[in-house]
């Protein structure tokens, strides 16, 4: 590992030690520009302090993935240790302004993630030429960034990318901490440090079974209460909707070179959709906190996952919003569908068990097994929770609501939420 440089103080973890290297990469604009992308975006309208950023959490997960590459039982070297580092701290650059929200627009312009843009700022920015100075690989930390390094041992790539990943660490405990719900407050330490390496995929001892169960009910809690919280929800429809709107005239989208990407952060996205006409009326009601409003909602467990999954594919989602529109007697436009979903325990790795499972390995550190045949609890989390909203304008909510049950089905009056 290169030589100490200093420490960060992190309202999280405290103090967190970096090195020279480390130091370098984060004077950099890729990482920088991350100081300018809020984490939670919106969140803040429903907790005021979730005004937190990309940087931070990238830091956070680079502190995480060097514990746990310390503490892993096989003894990784300095320069492993240095790695898993450097992958976390660049995990996140490929993210756009407004983190997912703007995700949506990349998926249907360019069908990409921020997965897929990672690596390609890693590869084309100054980035690649302070890695390879310091005697690391770009190309490897491009793709262990997003868990994708065919070269490196499974369980690298699990570290960065999996169900109990550092990544997932940190953001639980650092959206709680800063909107000051406390679903996340959970003994991540404890994972950490119970966590081994069997057949190269990394697991979780036996002993840290209750940690892991409160692991996977902070992050569906989390889920329910702050990631799609349905005011926040509400703010990112309109801004999608102003993204879309925008992006004939800005161009979002057409960025050929990562350095046109890294141009693109809230700040100055920002200003030019409050510039462009299309977009101008959106974001002013945004400023003025004119949201949509929820008129119905359903949750789906895992036997009804097809029926959200349906609503996800954007010419069936528009066809039930114009019915609804219809028998309401309002524009198309004034009705929005929204399926978020979760996989509340997506696992891969190299044992042989189903993806949907967390290997657990047994007290003697031999026997691995399905998560689920040892924890009821599990279990019962196993599979997707699937929200349907229906979102209007706040004059409409009552026929949207009465047209939305007629086509999506009544709820119970044990079911129903006063809005």
């Amino acid at each position: 590992m290169d030589r100490p440089w200093g420490m960060i103080k992190d309202p999280v973890h405290g103090y967190v030690h970096i090195t020279e290297t480390e130091k370098e990469v984060i004077d950099t604009l890729p990482l920088q520009r991350l100081r300018r992308i809020k984490q939670l975006v919106f969140a803040d309208y429903v907790y005021p302090g979730a005004n937190h950023t990309r940087f931070e959490h990238s830091v956070g997960v680079m502190h995480l993935a060097g514990l746990l590459g310390k503490a892993l039982p096989i003894g990784m070297d300095k320069d492993e240790i240095q790695r898993i580092r450097l992958a976390g701290l660049c995990h996140d650059l490929g993210h756009g302004p407004f983190s997912h929200t703007f995700e949506q627009v990349l998926m249907k312009r360019l069908n990409k993630t921020h997965e897929d843009l990672t690596p390609w700022i890693v590869r084309g920015t100054e980035l690649s030429d302070i890695i390879s100075r310091h005697g690391f690989s770009p190309d490897e930390i491009a793709d262990l960034a997003v868990g994708r390094d065919q070269k490196a041992r499974p369980f690298m790539n699990q570290i960065i990318s999996s169900a109990v990943d550092v990544d997932k660490m940190d953001f639980l405990s650092r959206d709680t901490h800063h909107t000051g719900a406390e679903y996340g407050k959970i003994d991540i330490y404890r994972l950490i440090y119970k966590m081994d390496v069997v057949d190269d995929t990394l697991v979780v001892d036996s002993s840290a079974l209750a940690a892991l169960e409160a692991f996977l009910i902070a992050r569906i809690e989390s889920f329910r209460a702050i990631y799609y919280h349905k005011t926040a929800r509400s703010a990112q429809i309109l801004l999608v909707r102003a993204l879309e709107a925008a992006e004939e005239e800005l161009g979002l989208c057409s960025f050929k070179i990562p350095d046109e990407y890294l141009e693109l952060d809230d700040y100055s996205v920002w200003a030019d959709l409050k510039r462009c006409e299309k977009s101008t009326q959106i974001i002013r009601d945004l400023e003025s906190r004119r949201l949509l409003k929820c008129a119905y909602e359903r949750e789906l467990q895992a036997e009804d996952k097809a029926i959200s999954g349906l609503f996800s594919l954007d010419g069936i989602r528009k066809e039930v919003e114009s019915e609804i529109a219809d028998l309401a007697g309002i524009p198309p436009s004034s009705v929005f569908i929204d399926t978020p979903s979760l996989p509340s325990i997506p696992y891969f790795h190299k044992l042989s068990l189903d993806p949907m499972e967390i290997p657990v390995v047994d007290a003697a550190g031999k026997c691995v097994l399905k998560a689920t045949k040892i924890s009821k609890i599990i279990e019962v989390l196993k599979g997707f929770m699937n929200i349907v909203r229906v979102y209007t304008y706040e004059g409409d909510r009552d026929r949207v609501k009465e047209a939305s049950e007629k086509i999506l089905g009544r709820l119970p009056e044990s079911a129903r939420i006063s809005y």
